[in-house]
């Protein structure tokens, strides 16, 4: 077995586990800044004690690299925060497709920035993996506020792929828990004006309430899924992974079935049908071109 078909499990178990966030979000009550703050501070410190255990660096040195972090948390912080606000403007279901268009984002973008020629096949996977997220929405109503909620979505698709790609570009001369360490560092200092500009003893009530979903959260969602997902960067194209990624709604709503009793609408089948090609042909290409 090869270097890159060996890292294939890691990548699905990181989309499996990113894929909670969703039904963590919908659980809790707190606020989603404060929630993207404290999963930030949460993730920041249990990655420091895996990097201090396995006697990893936890910072960066060199200049240009360091400048590329800095950037690209930046972006990340973005995402996550414009994340939230397209659920907050539309819905989750609509949210959810906003955001999966950074396959396509990926597709197009990865090729120019890395100079590598780009693939038809990765770009015409991306635009199937993209319907089948549109056919998991089961009500596409335009109003004036999901129309803004559906901006906000595809620019934080668009600020995720960009960084996505911008950490690939570093990812193969440092270790992948390094940068994520760095990330929720960076975030959890650019977030941190959040935790005292609201009502405090509200805030501590709200976070005494929904403590072990912030955990699973920031443990469980951030430091072990997103840190496997950019540690996988080392080994797949940021494209590859991205429609792969795109098993992440399918996923989230087999999880709200579960844990939130949401039954799926009829047109998610065909969603899950045209995800699940993507996925599978981008697989079977990945094996036969490592093989």
């Amino acid at each position: 077995m090869n270097s890159t078909t060996s890292h294939f499990p890691k990548l699905i178990v990181a989309i499996v586990v990113m894929s909670t966030s969703g039904v963590l979000a919908r659980a809790m009550d707190i606020s989603p800044e404060l929630a993207i703050w404290l999963r930030s501070v949460i993730a920041a410190m249990a990655l420091g004690l895996v990097l201090k255990f396995m006697k990893l660096p936890l910072w960066i040195k060199e200049a240009k690299a360091l400048t590329v972090v800095v950037f690209s948390t930046i972006l990340f912080g973005l995402h996550w925060v414009s994340y939230f606000y397209a659920l907050y403007y539309s819905s989750v279901a609509i949210g959810m497709l906003s955001l999966f268009t950074y396959p396509v984002f990926t597709a197009i973008l990865e090729p120019i920035i890395v100079k590598s020629k780009p693939k038809l096949i990765d770009i015409a996977l991306s635009f199937v993996a993209f319907f089948g997220v549109f056919f998991l929405v089961p009500d596409f109503d335009l109003t004036n506020d999901v129309t803004l909620g559906v901006v906000i979505g595809v620019c934080s698709a668009l600020t995720y792929s960009l960084r996505n790609i911008m950490l690939k570009l570093h990812v193969q001369h440092h270790s992948g828990i390094t940068l994520m360490f760095m990330q929720v560092i960076g975030l959890s200092v650019l977030l941190s004006p959040i935790f005292f500009l609201g009502d405090m003893g509200v805030q501590l009530d709200m976070i005494a309430i929904d403590w072990w979903k912030l955990l699973t959260l920031g443990l469980l969602t951030t430091a072990i899924g997103h840190t496997l997902f950019v540690v996988s960067f080392k080994n797949f194209s940021i494209t590859v992974i991205s429609i792969l990624s795109t098993l992440t709604p399918l996923i989230g709503i087999g999880l709200g079935f579960l844990f939130l009793d949401e039954l799926p609408q009829g047109n998610v089948w065909i969603g899950g049908f045209l995800i699940s090609v993507a996925v599978l042909v981008e697989s079977v290409k990945s094996a036969k071109r490592q093989a």
